[in-house]
Parts: structure tokens; C-alpha cells; sequence
């Protein structure tokens, strides 16, 4: 949709259409505000979209994010949005080897069954009692963190009382998470299944000072206040496409193909200067919201650009003529590949990978997680797919910070994705390769993005995920009470940079919207009721 010909004046003009922008812009038009949100690509949606990557072939896969946890009921409630996310039977499948023989670890499928695998893993019940309490631990964290994410920040201290657990504030938000895993955990390969969550987009090790890992740790367990991951049914696409839709009836103008150029600002009124295929164009704004990363913000402000982020991933999307068969044949295929899959991550691997990469060097054995969307939600495929058998195949490789990619990119990137499926071959009966789909053209339907391809093509930061390190849910010096203000009174952060930002939430888009309304209105725009 084109913006409206000349120069307007918007109570709220939004840059970016990622999810973020989409809920702010949802939020403020449902409050009676003119908005305008402004598009730089074809259509809205970010890194939160559903593509058909592969030419001739009717799979409509989640291209960059691709599970949900951290969008708060509360969202889906206001905005009316009809979205289903659907609850996976299985948690994770680990492989593994064991006195010569292929084995593994199951988690999901009830309580018996994640027990007797502890026990077959490990030869007793101590394992799987330390995984009771550890997670009991992190679930009442959960319980009291996750609703304070859609109110003003607490301070640190008041956080702390909320919680209300000394022990379990240490472990997290006071001394690396490694410490933790190592008092709890005995065996490596359950001490890298913890650790994987602390991991995911972020680079550090177990024990990094920065509690870096300790961010990314608890971002990916207080999601719902369970920290379950599930799937967005019709993929990541649908969820977006419903918050266009929401905005849109409540009046909101969305701009595709209109990129933000400048914001100039004097504190009290803006202008957004935006260019199109036709030209540039300026509009008004009482408010502006950026969707986009504090380094963009910083390059349309004229502001000092933020410290460089860097991303430390590989996404790979592939559709399979079938799933592989396992070297674990005590394992069925469709409940390994329904959860998380690890390879390569245990404990040591997940340490010396770290290494590596610190180093320079690409791991000797890169780590990483697949998942099958279609186990769960098959109608992303298309009706003949289906039919066959087929299935999507979602690997996220850890690791791999931008860096490694700077000298040859192209190289780098398939010398890191030969070695990653070789680590997968390695627990399975048949490889990969023999697995994989092809498309129109006879070639294999497989693809991958580095940390650079994430910036070309999304321009997140170094590929950074999150567009900057993550930040702790409570309040420090200059966050000001949301958490998205910037040194501009009317210029605020509505991504994934913002404080409590990261991960597919919608958190920041309605908190940037919570702090226009509350300036607006001059009270509180907050409801009394957290989540």
C-alpha cells in the first residue's frame, strides 16, 4: 500500500513491519491514533515470515524465526488476533553414543517415559531427579518473571522480591549458568541440553562473566510462564499476517516498499523522511517507533552508532522426500524430529565448539538443533507433499559467530554446513542427502543463511538475532520506565534492541505503544492485570 501523497502529519509513525512495529501499530490505531507504518521491503512480517523458498515446490516453511514462546496470551487477547499456536508432544531427542552402542535421551511423552530415559541413559534415577528440581526451579521463575514483561520495568531490587527465591537468583542472574549446571548435572551430555538455552543467537561459554549466556538462558525458559516452544499452525507467516490484519481494521496505514531514510526530531514533533521506487517523501509525526536495530536508529537519527553486535548462527531449511531413519532404532523418527534434536552439544562439545569459534576457526564438530514443523503442522505443505510423505527440516547451528564469515563468505558457509550434516549423519541410518526433496530445477531443497546473509537481507546487525546483546527484565540506568525510551522524548524503540526485546514476543511493540499512550494521555495506559 503507498502512504498518502503529501506531506501528513500521523500521531505515530512506525519504522519497520516486522511483528514488533505490527503490534505497536495494532495497539495505537485500536486507541484511536492515526499511524502510519513504514515498510522497507515488499510485504510486512521481518524475520517473522513464511516464504515458498524453493522454485516449484508447495512448502510454505518459517524462513528465519520459526518457534514461539514469548508472546504473551495478553496480545493475542487485545488484538483480537486469530492465531493458534499448538503444543509439541515431544521436547527433545538427543543422540548420542554409550559403550559402543547408539542411544540417546527422550524428553516429553509424559513423566514415565522421560524418566525410564534418564535412567537408560545414565544408569539411575539421579539424573532425571536433578532435572525435577532444576526445572521446578526455573518454572517458578517463569511463573513470577513473565508477566512483569508487558508492565513498566521493575527496578532490580523489586524483581528480586518477586521472585522471591535467593538460590535461584543467584543461579541466574548473578554467577554464570554454568555453575549452576555443574552443581546439578553429573552427566555431559544432560549439561549440554541445559546449556543449549542459553546459547541460542547468543556467543559466549558457560562460564563468560558477561552473563551474556544467563540473558539469552532466561529468555528462553520463562516464555508463558513454562517455558514451553511452540508452533505457530500455518507457520511463522500466519502469526504475521494476523497482526497486519489487526492493524489494518483498527485504521492503521501499512506502507510496503517505503524506506525510512531520516527521522529529524526536536523532541516534541518529528518528521520521517522516506524514500520509494517513485522517489522520497516526508510525513509528520507526533510520535516516531522504530521496529528496526539501534544501529538503524542510530544511522537515521544521526546519533552515535551503538557498539557492533554480531550474530552467531546458522539457519537451514530444508524439505525432505522422508524422514531419515535413526541408528537408535529404539527412537521412531516422528517423535525424535517433533522436538528439539540435538547434535553435537553435549557439554565438552558445546565447550570446545565455544573455543574454536573464539579462535577464529570453524568447529572441528559444529552443534546445532533441527526441528520438523510438519510433524505438527502439516498443512504447511501442499496436498501432493503431504501425500508423499514429505517433510520440512529446520536446522539452527550454534557457534558460528559473523566473523568466521568475513574473508569467504561463500566458502565458509557450505565448508560449516558439509561439516554440520556430517554430524548428523553420524546418528543416522541413512544420509541426509538421500533424504532431501528437489525442486523444479533437479536441485536439492536445501538452504542456508549465515549471520552476514541475515544482515544483507534483514539488516540485522552482524546477523545478530536479538540486534543487540540482550538486557536483564528490570530497570538500570537510562532505560528508562519502559524500557524502549530513547534520548529523544519522542523517538522510542519497538524491536527486539528494546529492553526485554529478543525472540518473537511482540513485547517491545507493546510497550514503545503502552509508553506513547501513557504520554498522551498522561496516565497510566498499562491495565491493572499483568498478563
Amino acid at each position: 500500500m503507498r502512504a498518502p501523497e503529501g506531506h501528513r502529519r500521523y500521531d505515530a509513525v512506525i519504522v519497520g513491519g516486522g511483528h514488533n512495529g505490527l503490534v505497536a501499530a495494532a495497539y495505537l490505531a485500536r486507541a484511536g491514533r492515526s499511524v502510519l507504518l513504514l515498510e522497507r521491503l515488499d510485504a510486512t512480517g521481518g524475520a517473522a515470515v513464511s516464504a515458498r523458498p524453493f522454485p516449484g515446490i508447495d512448502a510454505r516453511l518459517s524462513r528465519y524465526a520459526y518457534l514461539v514462546s514469548l508472546l504473551p496470551r495478553k496480545i493475542v487477547r487485545d488484538l483480537g488476533l486469530d492465531v493458534r499456536l499448538r503444543r509439541r508432544t515431544i521436547s527433545s531427542y538427543t543422540p548420542t553414543e554409550r559403550a559402543g552402542r547408539p542411544t540417546g535421551l527422550l524428553v516429553g511423552g509424559g513423566e514415565r517415559r522421560t524418566r525410564e530415559a534418564f535412567a537408560r541413559l545414565t544408569g539411575s534415577d539421579r539424573e532425571y531427579g536433578a532435572w525435577r528440581r532444576f526445572h521446578g526451579m526455573t518454572g517458578h521463575v517463569a511463573e513470577r518473571v513473565f508477566p512483569t514483561l508487558t508492565r513498566p520495568l521493575p527496578t532490580r531490587d523489586a524483581l528480586r522480591a518477586h521472585i522471591g527465591d535467593d538460590a535461584a537468583w543467584r543461579m541466574l542472574f548473578e554467577e554464570p549458568v554454568g555453575v549452576a549446571i555443574e552443581e546439578h548435572f553429573a552427566d555431559d551430555l544432560v549439561r549440554g541440553v541445559v546449556l543449549t538455552d542459553a546459547l541460542i543467537g547468543t556467543f559466549a561459554d558457560a562460564h563468560d562473566p558477561s552473563l551474556a549466556q544467563n540473558r539469552c538462558f532466561l529468555y528462553h525458559v520463562i516464555g508463558g510462564g513454562t517455558g514451553d516452544w511452540d508452533v505457530p499452525v500455518g507457520g511463522m507467516g500466519a502469526l504475521t499476517d494476523a497482526l497486519a490484519t489487526a492493524a489494518r481494521k483498527a485504521g492503521a496505514v501499512l506502507a510496503t516498499g517505503h524506506e525510512a531514510v531520516r527521522v529529524a526530531t526536536d523532541g516534541r514533533a518529528a518528521e520521517v523522511t522516506y524514500r520509494t521506487a517513485d522517489g522520497e517523501g516526508t510525513v509528520g509525526a507526533g510520535h516516531v517507533l522504530v521496529g528496526a536495530s539501534p544501529r538503524e536508529l542510530a544511522a537515521l537519527t544521526g546519533d552515535e552508532p551503538p557498539a557492533p553486535a554480531e550474530g552467531a548462527q546458522l539457519k537451514v531449511n530444508m524439505l525432505l522426500e522422508r524422514l531419515p531413519r535413526l541408528r537408535d532404532t529404539s527412537v521412531n523418527p516422528r517423535e525424535a524430529f517433533a522436538g528439539t534434536f540435538h547434535v553435537a552439544e553435549g557439554y565438552g562439545q558445546l565447550a570446545a565448539a565455544h573455543a574454536r569459534a573464539a579462535d577464529g576457526r570453524l568447529p572441528e564438530a559444529p552443534p546445532s538443533e533441527l526441528y520438523c514443523h510438519s510433524l505438527t503442522d502439516p498443512g504447511i505443505l501442499g496436498p501432493e507433499l503431504a501425500g508423499r510423505g514429505c517433510h520440512t527440516l529446520t536446522l539452527f547451528g550454534l557457534h558460528t559467530p559473523a566473523r568466521l564469515f568475513t574473508r569467504d563468505h561463500d566458502g565458509t558457509r557450505d565448508a560449516l554446513l558439509e561439516a554440520a550434516l556430517a554430524q548428523l549423519d553420524a546418528h543416522l541410518a541413512e544420509p541426509i542427502a538421500d533424504c532431501l526433496a528437489t525442486d523444479a530445477d533437479g536441485r536439492p531443497c536445501i538452504e542456508a543463511k549465515t549471520p552476514l546473509d541475515l544482515d544483507r537481507e534483514l539488516r540485522l546487525p552482524g546477523g545478530n538475532i536479538f540486534h543487540r546483546e540482550l538486557s536483564w527484565p528490570y530497570a538500570q540506568e537510562g532505560t528508562g520506565r519502559w524500557g524502549v525510551e530513547t534520548r529523544h522524548p519522542n523517538v522510542l524503540l519497538c524491536g527486539a534492541g528494546a529492553v526485554r526485546g529478543g525472540a518473537v514476543s511482540g513485547v517491545p511493540g507493546h510497550n514503545a505503544a503502552m509508553a506513547v499512550l501513557e504520554t498522551v494521555e498522561g496516565r497510566c495506559a498499562v491495565p491493572p492485570s499483568g498478563d
